[in-house]
């Protein structure tokens, strides 16, 4: 649903509420007023979101992304920080169920671009980002999204993993047969 859609049903359930004290009918305007407060709560918070975290916290990656699937229009369903959050998701849902790195570094990209609130969500944004960096074989990339990461978790949630991405960093050499793209293979020379 347009989130400009929720706020004129909130502004006509208060006016009816006001048309219905007016009335002297008070138990059925404070009734309306009280299903006024949903659709505002629903502009901040969307509902589809809302629902995908929940699947997202019990680990059902195929709910949480069909959840995800119902968001048609981000960008006039959402506002920004949820648009965040939305691309955060998303990228979660790809890594897991796809193994696509490519799509799901495109995912954490935009959610950091849009914003998170939360200083662990970065963390994991930028974690996620750096294996993604690691797997295509570039490791200055990956080392500055560890050293971000490193920089939000604030609280500790990530050490482990941010110590084991730095050792596998360590053995982390590339050499031109290892990489991805076969035109870089030659680094330049041409045959």
């Amino acid at each position: 649903m347009n989130k400009y859609l929720k706020l004129v049903i909130a502004a006509l359930l208060v006016a009816l509420a006001v048309f219905l004290f007016t009335q002297r009918e008070y138990g059925w305007g404070i009734v309306s007023l009280l299903l006024a407060a949903f659709p505002v709560l629903f502009y901040f918070r969307n509902e589809n979101i809302l629902l995908a975290f929940w699947f997202l916290r019990k680990e059902d990656m195929v709910k949480a992304g069909r959840w995800l699937d119902r968001v048609t229009n981000p960008t006039t369903q959402l506002i920004p920080k949820q648009m965040g959050y939305f691309h955060y998701m998303k990228g979660i849902v790809t890594a897991q169920d796809n193994n696509n790195l490519g799509q799901s570094e495109k995912y954490m990209k935009d959610a950091l671009q849009y914003g998170l609130s939360f200083d662990h969500d970065r963390a994991m944004a930028n974690l996620s980002l750096a294996g993604a960096a690691m797997a295509k074989g570039k490791k200055r990339e990956a080392e500055v999204f560890i050293k971000e990461a490193k920089k939000n978790d604030v609280k500790g949630m990530f050490t482990d993993q941010i110590k084991m991405m730095n050792d596998q960093m360590k053995r982390f050499s590339v050499s031109t047969s290892q990489l991805q793209n076969p035109n870089m293979r030659h680094r330049g020379k041409k045959f």
